[in-house]
């Protein structure tokens, strides 16, 4: 390797990468955006190529850029695992996002056998319904709720979706609903971000014609809170509701079971290389 090669350029040009601007990759790396502006310049003295297309508040990316951070992505990993290897570190950092209802009940279900296998594993982890951008470089990992369709993403199937109509044991008693046509006389429970109700009656073939009403939740957790305390049905997946199914919480309603198109996939950024410690996590998910 070349004495000359300036490797704080090179960083400074990864942060610009990941984040998407001079600013946030100031504050990655704790410098003024000056600072990195000089360092970019340098790489691009030093390659003898232009980098970006600069304007008043933006760097564009030029297509060597894109070639070059390409290129150098696989190394750039490789240094990193060697250097967490010698300073004998076991300790592996990861920022983990999940979507709230599953971050509360399947990973939360699972977190003992984390814990326990990965012991070294320092996780971070964030549970917002708004998908992050995890080109920013701020996440090393997500579980995505969506058909597992985007290009700009490595995406694996973890759990294909499907959705079943649940309620409280006492709620099945009271208003006696064994058959479809009981449905006339429950309220359902509506979910804004996992709208299925209308498929799933369909599907069924179940009419509820001259009914009107139901309550409607932003969030899955909170419909399914909701349903737990006896004040209506709702369409939810097997996997949200695992410990209140085992113990009683809830019962399923008839047989028809709905296939949403959907799936909770473990995704990341495709032209992102996984640290040694998004690689271990990521292992874990699928064993």
């Amino acid at each position: 390797m070349r004495p000359d090669t300036p490797f704080k350029a090179i960083a400074c040009f990864d942060a610009v990468m990941r984040t998407g601007s001079a600013k946030a990759a100031a504050d990655v790396m704790f410098v003024t955006p000056g600072a990195v502006g000089q360092q970019l310049r340098k790489l691009e003295g030093w390659l003898g190529a232009q980098l970006f297309i600069r304007s008043v508040r933006k760097l564009q990316p030029t297509e060597e850029a894109v070639r070059y951070w390409q290129q150098i992505q696989p190394a750039l990993a490789q240094m990193d695992d060697i250097h967490a290897r010698l300073r004998g570190t076991s300790v592996f950092e990861v920022s983990l996002s999940l979507p709230p209802a599953f971050a509360s009940t399947w990973f939360a279900r699972r977190m003992p056998d984390l814990i326990q296998h990965l012991p070294d594993l320092q996780l971070h982890l964030n549970a917002n319904a708004e998908a992050v951008d995890l080109r920013a470089g701020t996440y090393d990992l997500a579980v995505r709720h969506f058909d597992g369709q985007d290009d700009r993403l490595h995406s694996r199937l973890l759990l294909n979706d499907e959705v079943r109509v649940y309620c409280s044991p006492h709620y099945r008693e009271r208003l006696q609903l064994f058959a479809l046509e009981d449905l006339r006389r429950a309220t359902l429970i509506h979910t804004t971000s996992h709208a299925n109700w209308s498929r799933w009656l369909a599907q069924s073939g179940a009419s509820l014609s001259g009914k009107a009403g139901g309550v409607r939740f932003d969030q899955s957790e909170l419909a399914i809170d909701a349903a737990r305390r006896g004040q209506g049905l709702v369409l939810t997946s097997p996997w949200l509701i695992e410990e209140d199914l085992e113990s009683h919480r809830l019962v399923q309603l008839f047989d028809c079971t709905l296939i949403t198109g959907k799936g909770y996939y473990v995704v990341y950024p495709i032209d992102s290389p996984l640290s040694v410690g998004g690689k271990v996590l990521y292992e874990w998910f699928f064993q």
